[in-house]
């Protein structure tokens, strides 16, 4: 299905006619398509490594080159955050099994292409900005 910049602009297709509500609706589905993580993850995570501390929400993420050179976002969102956890599930998919250099090419301002900037509030978006930021500067690293 398409490179990273294809796949974020579906999003921001699947995004466009959407209200405010329906948006938040559509976050949440997307949250449940967030795999839980693995052991090695769930260790590193006890060890607070991969935190976002920009975001008001416990959010961890690892940005790795898989064995066959594509991307991979693992990520645990606390469950009382959909709407986070959705976010960074969109981002998961978008990149996965991309080239890190491709994936590392997220528009910065993708949370204001989904429309999601004025629904979320300041705060939160500030989270997710920086969500995106890490993200990318992480592919780019191991690119």
């Amino acid at each position: 299905m398409g490179d990273v910049a294809e796949r974020i602009a579906a999003v921001v297709d699947e995004f466009a006619d959407l209200d405010g509500r329906e948006k938040l609706e559509m976050l949440v589905d997307y949250a449940a398509g967030l795999s839980p993580l693995d052991a090695v993850h769930a260790a590193r995570k006890a060890a607070s490594e991969g935190r976002i501390h920009e975001c008001q929400t416990p959010v961890y993420l690892w940005a790795e080159k898989a064995a066959d050179g594509t991307a991979t976002l693992v990520a645990d969102v606390a469950p009382e955050a959909p709407t986070v956890k959705g976010f960074v599930a969109i981002l998961a998919e978008a990149v996965r099994g991309r080239p890190p250099a491709e994936a590392a090419k997220i528009p910065d301002d993708f949370l204001d292409k989904i429309g999601l900037a004025d629904v979320l509030g300041i705060l939160r978006s500030r989270g997710l900005r920086a969500i995106t930021a890490r993200v990318k500067r992480s592919f780019a690293e191991v690119g």
